[in-house]
């Protein structure tokens, strides 16, 4: 069985991180997610709203109740630039079978990633792709080094395997709730009721 690596600031999570994670955990039949709280994520800078240490505690507190997630704070421990790479080497130490969990804008990017040709051969990817979105084609780093195997799979020269996987649409963003609670207004519903308090208590994201 496989394991997840869900990377991302979390600033804060979400209901739709935790749907997304689910759906990717039941179609791959992965045996844990790990979510990956980014120090500073290297093609959005370093600005966040709350910090590692709040970012991170919302992440322990919305997963709690899912035996198959897990917080890893290896990213927030390395700090500096978290380079996927080298969070793709630190697992794949642990674990066989590693999935990555990637955004289809994400991945139409991947040729400005460090180190993405070693990534294809080290996890493979779970692409994931919201209704009405589609992707015409891999992107250029791909060209030449993987094959279809269906509409929806490829299969990289590693033997590592591309999946497209469509995701449920959820009209959530960490953006808006952080200016949902910049006006004092309220974000029941759109994160977990644990996070919401927690939010309320630490004042976060507040003028």
């Amino acid at each position: 069985m496989g394991v997840g690596l869900f990377g991302g600031t979390f600033d804060p999570v979400h209901t739709a991180h935790l749907r997304i994670a689910e759906e990717v955990r039941e179609a791959f039949s992965l045996e844990r997610v790990y979510f990956i709280p980014t120090w500073i994520q290297p093609l959005k800078g370093g600005a966040t709203g709350a910090g590692a240490d709040d970012r991170v505690r919302m992440l322990e507190m919305a997963t709690r109740g899912n035996r198959f997630f897990r917080t890893s704070r290896v990213e927030i421990r390395r700090k500096g630039i978290s380079y996927s790479i080298d969070t793709v080497r630190l697992f794949s130490r642990r674990f066989d079978e590693l999935y990555f969990l990637v955004g289809l804008d994400a991945f139409l990017d991947i040729g400005l990633w460090r180190g993405s040709a070693e990534l294809f051969s080290m996890a493979n990817f779970v692409v994931m792709v919201r209704p009405g979105k589609k992707m015409e084609g891999l992107p250029g780093p791909l060209e030449g080094q993987a094959r279809a195997i269906d509409d929806h799979t490829w299969e990289h020269a590693s033997g590592r395997r591309i999946h497209l996987l469509h995701i449920t649409q959820l009209d959530v963003s960490s953006t808006a709730i952080r200016d949902l609670s910049k006006k004092g207004r309220s974000i029941r519903y759109l994160v977990p009721d644990a996070v919401e308090r927690y939010i309320t208590k630490r004042g976060l994201y507040c003028e």
